[in-house]
């Protein structure tokens, strides 16, 4: 881990990763990928140890308040988050100002923030959103060895729906011949519904590599999977996208099984949902 000083924290539109680089060790991981142009060991975090001054001076320059989003490109609750806290003071300065936050993970860390997130859900909007790629607990500690396992994610989403912070699962990826199968979809669906998530994210069924994550990949197929990778580049050779070969099949299962759940599958509509600040009967500088 090092720090360092950062010149600016959020995206155009309005993201932050307080972090980079990860330590969750997901065989699958595209931020590996070399074209990020990462200069550190990817196990090496990168703490913008200034971001939640960057943030506060960004929120003060905004005229009107938005949605504030964390983890598209690294988790906000790594293990380092625990010590230092970094996540936790940018969410008491979104609380202060009254602005909203989504936050994408696959840590249980984030319960130790539920405070403050339901502060924030009641003044602007909350929104939390975990990762599960599979149900199968043994499968989960080969493919995301570092972080807690689906069992415990879903509890946390749990524990979510009972403060009332609206949440969404985000599936994917699913990864050809080792999570592509109708129990998993269904599996997974099922907790979505018992969890009263939203939403399931998806972006098709099937994972995408690239230089840097391929290899990684590759190299995690051997230790853990031995004989797949040949399957991988004989089915796909050095292509981008790699869609399971059921995939269409698991789509349409995916689809019909949300739509009869009432849980939106549509990625368009949920990302519109988690962006938009909740009306106050207060008015603030920002509502001006």
């Amino acid at each position: 881990m090092h720090k360092v000083r950062a010149k600016g924290i959020l995206s155009s539109g309005n993201g932050m990763n307080v972090y980079r680089g990860c330590s969750h060790g997901c065989i699958y991981c595209d931020a590996r990928s070399d074209c990020y142009n990462m200069e550190h060991d990817f196990e090496d975090i990168e703490v913008k140890e200034n971001a939640p001054e960057l943030l506060e001076a960004a929120i003060r320059a905004k005229r009107r308040r938005c949605i504030i989003s964390s983890g598209a490109m690294c988790d906000p609750y790594l293990p380092a988050e625990k010590e230092l806290k970094i996540t936790r003071r940018c969410l008491e300065i979104i609380e202060q100002y009254r602005f909203g936050a989504a936050l994408l993970t696959k840590s249980d860390l984030i319960m130790r923030d539920i405070d403050l997130l339901d502060s924030i859900n009641r003044c602007a909007g909350a929104y939390v959103q975990m990762t599960l790629t599979t149900a199968d607990e043994k499968l989960c500690r080969i493919v995301e060895p570092n972080v807690c396992t689906t069992s415990r994610r879903f509890e946390v989403l749990c524990e979510m729906k009972e403060r009332g912070i609206p949440t969404v699962i985000w599936l994917c990826p699913i990864l050809p011949f080792i999570n592509d199968t109708e129990e998993n979809i269904l599996a997974i669906i099922d907790m979505a519904k018992r969890a009263g998530c939203f939403g399931i994210i998806s972006f098709g069924i099937g994972l995408t590599l690239r230089s840097g994550d391929r290899e990684y990949y590759y190299q995690a197929l051997d230790k853990h999977f031995p004989g797949l990778k040949r399957r991988y580049v004989e089915t796909y050779g050095s292509a981008y996208e790699l869609p399971a070969p059921n995939g269409g099949k698991l789509w349409k299962l995916l689809v019909s099984e949300c739509e009869k759940s009432g849980i939106e599958w549509r990625s368009d509509i949920i990302f519109k949902k988690m962006s938009q600040i909740k009306e106050s009967e207060q008015l603030t500088l920002f509502d001006m």
